[in-house]
């Protein structure tokens, strides 16, 4: 199988704040993409020119990779949410500026996590109130050739999507191939582990569209004690071969050395395997 790693941005940013160099430092570890926080292209990055994202969009292949998605799609909206009434058509407005943005930027997928914008609403029934505000989202996505993925989250950060399963439901009740969900790895360990056994489960048998790689101490992988050596063994196996992220939240020394570690866990256990 294809091995494709790409960085998610914002520790990268946070220390290269330029996405050429962020892209150079990806590339130079081995990474052929970069998957960006909308929040670390500026504020209201919904509403970037065509002219600003094709810039952007060459800063980056000009360093020799790509932008492969976009995640953490509304950190940057504190006001957002997709489950209020109150704010939904102005959150709907922001995801389609998004969608624009990434299909000018050249990516392929996004990733739907933002907690903090996906408090359920007492009394509502979440899978309606989420499968309503999501049709539009998805059919906006699938004409822009885009996959969207909610993406399921431990229960410290909400009690909105937490498990595969309950990602495939949504999946199942919009019925769009564009709207599927992910795993994460980091999310999963904490909520359903193993991973590995999670992995073999769905990763070419239901709506996975992408995978995140992270510790379930919040670090990158191999910054804590989680099974890289049977998660990677299971995706390959899996026959996954797009891009994989990732996305640590917490340092390992410096940038350059948590993205160091990572791509070095992850390339080891990826070929460590039978062809």
């Amino acid at each position: 199988m294809t091995f494709q790693l790409t960085f998610c941005n914002e520790l990268l940013a946070a220390e290269y704040p330029r996405l050429a160099d962020q892209s150079r430092l990806a590339r130079k570890l081995g990474a052929m993409g970069l998957e960006v926080d909308p929040a670390s292209l500026g504020p209201e990055a919904h509403r970037l020119s065509s002219e600003k994202v094709r810039a952007l969009r060459d800063e980056v292949e000009g360093e020799g990779i790509r932008i492969t998605g976009l995640h953490w799609l509304l950190s940057g909206y504190p006001e957002a949410s997709i489950t209020d009434p109150a704010r939904q058509a102005a959150t709907q407005s922001i995801l389609f500026g998004l969608i624009d943005l990434a299909h000018g930027l050249g990516a392929d997928v996004m990733v739907h996590g933002s907690p903090k914008q996906r408090v359920p609403v007492p009394g509502a029934d979440l899978q309606d109130t989420l499968t309503a505000f999501f049709a539009p989202v998805a059919k906006h996505a699938q004409q822009a050739g885009l996959i969207y993925c909610i993406e399921p989250l431990s229960r410290t950060e909400t009690t909105a999507i937490n498990t595969v399963a309950e990602g495939a439901a949504l999946c199942g009740a919009i019925g769009n191939p564009a709207f599927q969900t992910m795993i994460d790895t980091s999310a999963a360990g904490q909520t359903e582990p193993p991973v590995a056994d999670l992995i073999r489960q769905w990763v070419g048998r239901g709506p996975i569209g992408h995978i995140h790689l992270n510790d379930t101490n919040r670090g990158a992988p191999g910054a804590g004690s989680d099974p890289f050596d049977a998660i990677l063994p299971a995706l390959r196996k899996a026959g996954w071969s797009a891009p994989m992220g990732v996305e640590p939240f917490i340092l390992s020394g410096n940038v350059h050395d948590t993205f160091a570690l990572a791509a070095a866990t992850v390339r080891r256990n990826w070929d460590h395997l039978p062809s």
